[in-house]
C-alpha cells in the first residue's frame, strides 16, 4: 500500500505530495496525518502541493478536513506550492478551504506558521518548544 511521508522538524509536521492522490491514498494520509499530530502534539501541518495538477472535491475536502482536526487538536495547516489551476478549480467547485492557510512556496509556509506560534503566548510557546524532540 502506498503512503505519503510525513517528517517532522521541530514543532511542525511537513507532508509534500508528490503524486497524484487516489481516494485510497488521500483518506490514509488524512488518518496519518490526524495522528501524527496528536501523537507528537505537533504546532503546525505544513503541506505542500506544487506537484499537484489536479484537484478535485474529494481531495479538496480531505485537505479541509486535515485543517480541520489539526485545529482540533491546536495545529494550524498550511498548504504551500498550489498551482492557478488548482486554485480556480477549488473556487469553481466552490470549496473555500476554511481554516487552511496559504503561502507561495515551502519558505513562506514555514514563515506563516513561526509567525502563528509566535502569535500565540510566549511563555506557553517555551514550554511546548521543551518538550519537542527530534
Amino acid at each position: 500500500m502506498d503512503k505519503i511521508p510525513i517528517l517532522r522538524m521541530g514543532a511542525f509536521l511537513l507532508v509534500t505530495i508528490q503524486v497524484d492522490l487516489y481516494d485510497r491514498l488521500a483518506l490514509n494520509l488524512e488518518s496519518d496525518l490526524v495522528n501524527m499530530v496528536n501523537k507528537t502534539s505537533a504546532k503546525g501541518v505544513l503541506i505542500d502541493i506544487s506537484a499537484v495538477s489536479i484537484v478535485d472535491s474529494f481531495m479538496g475536502r480531505i485537505i479541509g478536513n486535515i485543517a480541520s482536526m489539526s485545529k482540533i487538536l491546536d495545529a494550524e495547516t498550511v498548504v504551500v506550492g498550489m498551482q492557478p489551476a488548482v486554485a480556480i478549480t477549488l473556487i469553481e467547485l466552490g470549496l473555500p478551504l476554511k481554516g487552511v492557510h496559504t503561502a507561495l512556496d515551502m519558505e513562506k509556509g514555514m514563515s506563516l506558521l513561526k509567525s502563528m506560534m509566535d502569535s500565540d503566548d510566549p511563555d506557553e510557546q517555551e514550554t511546548a518548544d521543551d518538550t519537542i524532540t527530534e
